[in-house]
């Protein structure tokens, strides 16, 4: 596959989460796909989880693709994520406001099928505005 297909894969990806299809990501999934998030490998199962538990808490999720990068069989995406944060999220009720947290995805193909993703999530702007943490000083 071509570096612009691997592309267009990904923001095929992307516009499923802002749609709430989450199998329009799987989809794209090999079926031993090796997850890392934060640097720790977790299971497909427990990615799908995370993102269903995401989109529970901030059911207008966007995902805004800043740039995308491919070289090879990689991509990388620089992305910012804007919701409201209206249902519960890791123990913190819903506050109401309106986050923005950033990540970087990394995934790399192969026959068209993601078998490797990092992501590198920034939750700290969220975090603080939904009180989780303490805004820096």
């Amino acid at each position: 596959m071509s570096e612009a297909e691997n592309k267009a894969r990904c923001l095929r990806m992307v516009a499923s989460w802002n749609r709430w299809r989450v199998e329009g990501i799987t989809d794209y999934w090999a079926p031993d796909v090796v997850h890392y998030s934060q640097d720790r490998p977790v299971s497909s199962a427990a990615m799908v989880a995370l993102m269903e538990e995401g989109l529970r808490a901030f059911p207008d999720l966007h995902l805004d693709v800043r740039s995308i990068m491919a070289e090879g069989d990689r991509v990388i995406l620089r992305i910012t994520v804007t919701a409201t944060h209206t249902g519960e999220f890791q123990g913190v009720p819903p506050t109401g406001r309106r986050v923005t947290w950033y990540l970087v995805e990394e995934l790399r193909f192969a026959e068209g099928r993601v078998v490797e993703h990092w992501d590198v999530i920034n939750h700290l702007p969220m975090l603080e505005r939904i009180g989780q943490v303490a805004p820096a000083a």
